[in-house]
């Protein structure tokens, strides 16, 4: 088992654990999303209004967006816990997730064009581009019944680099978070497109 597939079986047992009270109410994985979702929304406007303020806007904009990516993961754990998985919430937290990863990018993006940083906002778009991109080639790649979870820049790894990047934003550091991201989240895209071409090729051979 490699690193990553260590941590994120620990991380997932720790979360089905600790959603086991949580399954005994009347709260279901969609609103836990919904949740997510929204205040992902209230972070990409509070770091919007960064001009204001950077460290006080920067860090209840990242705030705002951990916590509700933590909302995002913790949904999956709850439905799993309760047995209240359904195909539609597997559409509903998949679909809200880019949702709300997009939405922080973008308002990224915006503080990038405002403060004439081009070289920052092209890697911004570029990391929007990998970031859905990742998710699209997991899901085509299981699609062909290969398993498509390969490479560095999963969603959790990404919301960490974004994270750090608000966090020490006032510093100067975003641009560079944003660089990383852009080049993990291609990165991987190249990965699993590698992956599912070797393992269709050892199909037919």
């Amino acid at each position: 088992m490699s690193f990553k597939q260590a941590y994120t079986a620990g991380a997932r047992g720790i979360a089905s654990r600790s959603m086991t009270g949580l399954a005994r109410t009347r709260v279901t994985p969609n609103m836990l999303t919904a949740a997510g979702v929204t205040l992902c929304a209230v972070g990409s406007v509070l770091v919007y209004f960064e001009y204001r303020d950077e460290l006080l806007f920067f860090w209840l904009g990242g705030l705002a967006f951990v916590v509700g990516s933590v909302l995002d993961i913790l949904d999956g754990a709850l439905a799993r816990a309760g047995g209240k998985q359904t195909p539609f919430g597997g559409f509903l937290d998949s679909t809200l997730d880019r949702v709300g990863e997009g939405l922080m990018l973008g308002a990224i993006a915006l503080v990038f064009m405002r403060d004439g940083q081009e070289l920052a906002l092209a890697l911004t778009v570029a990391a929007i581009g990998g970031s859905f991109l990742v998710p699209y080639a997991r899901a085509k790649a299981e699609g062909l019944g290969i398993r498509g979870d390969v490479g560095i820049g999963s969603r959790a790894e990404r919301v960490i680099v974004i994270s750090v990047g608000l966090a020490l934003a006032p510093w100067g550091v975003l641009p560079w978070a944003i660089g990383v991201l852009a080049l993990t989240a291609w990165f991987t895209v190249l990965q699993r497109i590698l992956h599912v071409r070797r393992e269709l090729r050892l199909r037919t051979s």
